[in-house]
């Protein structure tokens, strides 16, 4: 990633959600957010990827990530999250997905991205990474790496 943001936002303050989910679109790349919920002091940790990266990523890895085994949990753990209504915040809607833990993000009805668990992000773009450096020449594999060798990862500031 080129730019690495961490924006700490407090819900339900409309502006700050409308303000971030403007700057991850308008810059293009994912953006680390902490949601301070109302009642709680404890923050909640996601990366609001633009929906355009999400879809190189998913397309580069070689699959989904990795979910726990729902034969190894409790029936407590497997339950369906309840359904909830859609979140709005200025122009941008959030839809809450039951399955994954995923949020989709849209604006006017199309979906500009999605905030992703820190790990399942990073491990996507590691994973996508990692397969299109295949399809590289070692010459360009070699530069490749050594950009990347700058870069910080997903989460870290």
């Amino acid at each position: 990633m080129g730019i690495e943001m961490d924006v700490v936002v407090g819900y339900p303050i409309n502006d700050e959600m409308e303000r971030v989910l403007g700057l991850a679109e308008a810059v293009g790349e994912p953006v680390s957010v902490t949601f301070i919920w109302e009642g709680t002091e404890v923050g909640e940790r996601a990366v609001l990827v633009p929906a355009a990266t999400l879809a190189l990523w998913e397309h580069w890895a070689p699959n989904a990530y990795p979910t726990s085994d729902a034969r190894d949990e409790s029936p407590a753990d497997t339950e369906k999250p309840e359904l909830a209504h859609p979140a709005e915040f200025g122009p941008f809607t959030l839809f809450r997905r039951r399955v994954g833990g995923r949020t989709a993000v849209a604006r006017g009805g199309v979906v500009v991205a999605e905030l992703l668990d820190p790990n399942e992000a990073h491990w996507l773009q590691e994973k996508a990474r990692n397969v299109r450096q295949g399809f590289m020449d070692p010459k360009q594999k070699a530069a490749f790496e050594e950009f990347l060798a700058r870069q910080p990862p997903v989460g870290e500031q």
